[in-house]
């Protein structure tokens, strides 16, 4: 059965259509691709202040004829869900207001899924459109350190925080990749100890890796803020160790599910208002 395609509570206000073309795609690993966007479509790109800024990437459905331009917003208001293209979600990963371009990460796994095949093959003069950007998280800069946790998924969008952290900042990070090929560069203040956890063939989302090293890792003194995203099930268990065992404030933890093992985006969406989709 095919997924119906992502409903939204968002609007052409909150959530404006930006239209890019791409510039160049980099392999950062044999799992991830990074594809730089921009062109004349970046002046209608309003960007925010939140390092875990975040886009929604349109894909149309082969077979379905689109008004050209393409404007999502009309498309959702004027023809049938089912027909609506299909979205994904994405951190930005950089946006360089100069030179008028932003890069985005996508993670690959061979013809799976529909956002990382589309970067696989993506070339300059491609169109990527989008609808954003969203966020919510930036870094408290009154605690004593900082604890960042998550697979592929959120490794943009924690690296992307680690840059933003002032120069003396401590804390500790742990990323789950699948090998020593899959380790990136992060240009991590020297008090934030990076920590690549390898699975070295073992599923995205299948590992207990992520969860059994923040359960045991050492815990720094002083208050804390948390980071950490990714994998659904994977976020579940972590709630535990946060409220329960190391009995955190709400406050001090932005924690939430990026996917969900065995789920597409457009099923994992609509699963967060059912309780299998509550983290």
């Amino acid at each position: 059965m095919t997924s119906l395609p992502a409903a939204t509570s968002a609007t052409r206000n909150s959530r404006p259509q930006t239209s890019l073309t791409v510039l160049r795609r980099e392999e950062l690993s044999p799992h991830m691709v990074r594809i730089i966007a921009g062109g004349e479509g970046f002046s209608s790109y309003t960007n925010n202040a939140f390092v875990d800024r975040y886009v929604k990437i349109a894909f149309p459905q082969p077979g379905v004829a689109y008004p050209e331009p393409l404007d999502l917003w009309t498309v959702r208001e004027t023809m049938p869900r089912e027909q609506w293209p299909h979205t994904r979600t994405y951190t930005v990963r950089w946006v360089d207001e100069t030179a008028r371009e932003l890069a985005i990460d996508f993670v690959i796994h061979g013809d799976e899924g529909l956002a990382g095949p589309w970067a696989a093959a993506a070339a300059p003069g491609d169109t990527i459109i989008f609808t954003g950007p969203g966020g919510g998280y930036n870094p408290d800069r009154a605690v004593d350190w900082y604890l960042f946790a998550g697979d592929e998924a959120a490794l943009p969008a924690i690296a992307a925080a680690v840059e933003s952290l002032p120069p003396e900042a401590l804390g500790k990070a742990y990323l789950e990749v699948d090998s020593d090929a899959d380790i990136q560069a992060v240009a991590a203040p020297v008090g934030i100890e990076l920590n690549w956890l390898l699975r070295r063939g073992t599923p995205a989302g299948s590992s207990e890796l992520l969860v059994d090293a923040v359960r045991n890792g050492e815990w720094l003194d002083g208050r804390v803020q948390v980071f950490a995203h990714g994998e659904r099930g994977y976020m579940k268990a972590l709630r535990d160790v946060f409220f329960v065992q190391r009995g955190l404030e709400r406050s001090q933890v932005s924690l939430s599910g990026y996917w969900a093992k065995g789920r597409v985006e457009d099923d994992f969406q609509a699963e967060k208002q059912l309780p299998i989709g509550k983290i």
